[in-house]
């Protein structure tokens, strides 16, 4: 019988799981090439999964609410028409890999008088994937010693690697003769690079409700940005910088420019291609700041990709990536900033629309706020809040001598991640952006 494994695509670039949220297709449905199969989400976007293969869908190894791991096969479609599953030989199970076909294991019975096989079943609240599970009812891991296997994943999760390091000590300390003298046997953990630090255990506070309080529950994505925002302020040591600057100069092109533009572009220029455009400069000139953390390792990035946060109807967070923003001019960028806008609020992103950002800058000013001190989108270093524009007396100084008079101010905070970017670096870019601004020609044309 013919089956062609469906797996779960990659999906960003730090994405390395993603929760089944619905199936489209039951056992026994007919699929169709590119047909959606299966919702899925991740902590940046919820979107449909096309079927790779034209057939009958005759296994999910994955249900609703189960979280599957990048690479794993969620699903086995048959393209011979046939709707049953092979049957498996009792004494082996299929066990679906990440990166690799699936394979099958042999199961040995465990050493118990009865020869029943020992089953890990769950006896706590812990999550293990079908595959940690599997491989730990082949090696006769009871539920209580599986509990006992510190993870390594996300949330405190045993992965595949973790647990066969585990079984890898486990039989060893077995099979070796110490005078029978029986050790206990110490896991091996395979600490990630990413966050090297353990996560310290928060005491959860609870709030009891008063006589007429509402209580809202959290939607996923509520919960998933604010893990996020969570995990980051642990992850990273925040710093923030302010810098004023004077925008006049923007202020008065906008006005003279944006009637014409939407008369021949059909859409509206606003301030954000021309701060877009600045950042971008800067990030060329402080290529540093264009960087990411792995464990000791700083990854500079070749390209420069600027995530703008897009407040969303619902109230939510979510961060469209503008691509190569270095080599699109401003009207390059505001097609891109509108487009990216408009797809957001429509919920119409793609998970390429989100992933590949180096740099993240919020604006702030939208919603009349002078300032923030804004948190890093990780792996990033950096993120930068924009401030509203407002008018403001100051001191123009001329040959003639200093006067007071109206300009436009806004502030620049910059928030970046003091393990790699000290103060120096951090300040000097935003004031390299504050310089850019400030210098933009009123004659330039689009």
């Amino acid at each position: 019988m013919a089956q062609i494994e469906i797996r779960l695509p990659k999906m960003g670039e730090s994405v390395t799981e993603a929760t089944i949220t619905n199936w489209l297709k039951n056992i026994g449905d007919s699929v169709a090439m590119d047909e959606p199969l299966v919702e899925v989400a991740t902590d940046k976007v919820d979107n449909e999964l096309p079927s790779e293969a034209e057939g009958i869908l005759i296994k999910r190894f994955f249900e609703k609410d189960q979280v599957a791991q990048v690479g794993d096969v969620i699903a086995l479609i048959s393209t011979d028409g046939s709707d049953t599953v092979a049957d498996t030989p009792k004494s082996e199970v299929i066990v679906p890999v990440s990166n690799a076909s699936d394979i099958i294991v042999p199961i040995a019975p465990a050493n118990t008088q009865n020869n029943t096989p020992t089953t890990a079943t769950n006896t706590s609240n812990r999550f293990y994937s079908p595959l940690v599970r599997s491989i730990a009812d082949k090696e006769g891991i009871s539920g209580s010693e599986l509990d006992t296997i510190p993870g390594t994943g996300q949330e405190g999760r045993v992965t595949k690697k973790d647990i066969l390091s585990y079984v890898e000590n486990r039989g060893n300390i077995k099979a070796t003769p110490a005078n029978n003298v029986v050790e206990t046997p110490k896991p091996v953990v395979s600490v990630p690079q990413q966050n090297s630090t353990p996560a310290p255990q928060y005491k959860e506070i609870t709030t009891i409700p008063g006589e007429g309080d509402e209580i809202i529950e959290m939607d996923r994505m509520r919960k998933l940005i604010a893990d996020h925002m969570v995990m980051s302020k642990h992850v990273s040591p925040h710093v923030t910088s302010f810098v004023e600057a004077d925008v006049t100069n923007i202020v008065k092109w906008r006005e003279k420019v944006k009637d014409g533009f939407k008369k021949r572009e059909g859409e509206n220029i606003t301030y954000m291609p021309v701060f877009m455009h600045a950042i971008a400069k800067a990030l060329r000139d402080f290529p540093m700041m264009n960087v990411s953390v792995s464990g000791t390792q700083i990854i500079k990035k070749r390209d420069i990709n600027l995530g703008m946060a897009t407040a969303l109807p619902t109230g939510n967070l979510i961060v469209p990536v503008i691509k190569n923003a270095d080599r699109l001019n401003l009207v390059g960028l505001t097609k891109a900033i509108n487009q990216l806008a408009k797809s957001a609020r429509e919920g119409k992103l793609k998970p390429e629309d989100i992933q590949g950002g180096t740099y993240t800058v919020s604006n702030v000013g939208s919603f009349g706020n002078v300032m923030g001190t804004p948190i890093i989108n990780q792996p990033q270093v950096g993120i930068l809040a924009l401030g509203a524009v407002r008018k403001m007396p100051a001191v123009i100084e001329t040959p003639e001598g200093d006067f007071i008079g109206i300009r436009h101010k806004m502030f620049l905070s910059h928030s970046y991640d003091h393990r790699v970017v000290d103060g120096s670096l951090g300040g000097q870019f935003v004031r390299r952006v504050a310089d850019y601004l400030e210098q933009f020609d009123i004659n330039t044309e689009l």
